[in-house]
């Protein structure tokens, strides 16, 4: 399971041209399900995400998690996170990524998570499998990778 932070200002998803989500000031994650991924994974990133500290504090330094700052995660399913780019060709493969029957059931879990190690008022979604479109001010910038899988 793959997981791109973004520290951001703001954040909007917008689906069939309708504002479907938005945040304010905290992270947005766009989150790869593997194949092979299991429930342990969602609750340890979710977990983690939950805790990092990544906002600045009174002297400016990254000490501040988005639960001390009251702000906001919004979760973005993102199956291209899980491209295997080792080959020799140009296109990406996804061979990586889980079916999505099994990847829904782990992002909603993974949302599960996020709304118990924080606040279920302060966390917002997309949809999972739409074409959206995502708009947001980065704020840094700051962009963390996290990474769980039995190799890890």
């Amino acid at each position: 399971m793959r997981a791109v932070i973004q520290r951001v200002k703001s954040a909007s998803i917008v689906i069939d041209n309708r504002t479907y989500s938005q945040i304010n000031q905290g992270v947005l994650v766009f989150l790869g399900i593997q194949k092979n991924d299991r429930t342990i994974y969602a609750d340890y990133l979710a977990k983690k995400i939950s805790a990092l500290r990544i906002f600045s504090d009174e002297n400016n330094k990254m000490n501040l998690s988005v639960k001390d700052i009251k702000g906001e995660i919004m979760v973005v399913s993102q199956f291209t996170l899980c491209t295997d780019a080792k080959k020799s060709g140009n296109r990406p493969s996804f061979f990586l990524a889980e079916t999505p029957e099994k990847s829904i059931i782990l992002y909603e879990e993974f949302l599960d998570f996020c709304k118990k190690y924080y606040a279920k008022d302060k966390v917002k979604q997309g949809v999972f499998a739409a074409i959206m479109e995502i708009t947001l001010v980065n704020d840094g910038p700051v962009t963390i990778i996290l990474e769980r899988n039995d190799d890890k």
